[in-house]
């Protein structure tokens, strides 16, 4: 296993990675940093925990909004590539949970 420094939102991480995957874990790390840039440069939301959250869901949403038939193959301990661009869907999910989150300012 691979180790290789990433940083996302201005935090450096050390992540594993198997030989070769390095360009697609690359690729995703990049998707996650503007997800999460995205919401923080909105205004909104403060804390990195609840950005982290919101990315998060921003991008499983995106995923499960792809058509099976299109769905890559990818080999284990490889990440799929990223939708180019985040559906409309997905930006509304993400106001919704940022205004339920919102109210009590609880993750949990």
């Amino acid at each position: 296993m691979k180790q290789i420094e990433v940083t996302i939102m201005g935090q450096s991480y050390i992540l594993g990675c198997t030989e070769g995957g390095e360009a697609a874990l690359l690729e995703a790390v990049n998707h996650v940093d503007r997800e999460m840039c995205a919401i923080r440069d909105a205004g909104k939301v403060k804390a990195r925990e609840r950005i982290a959250v919101l990315a998060a869901l921003n991008v499983a949403f995106e995923l499960a909004q792809r058509p099976p038939a299109s769905a890559p193959s990818v080999a284990p301990g490889q990440v799929p590539a990223p939708a180019v661009s985040p559906s409309t869907d997905a930006a509304a999910l993400v106001r919704r949970i940022d205004e339920a989150l919102g109210q009590d300012g609880q993750l949990i």
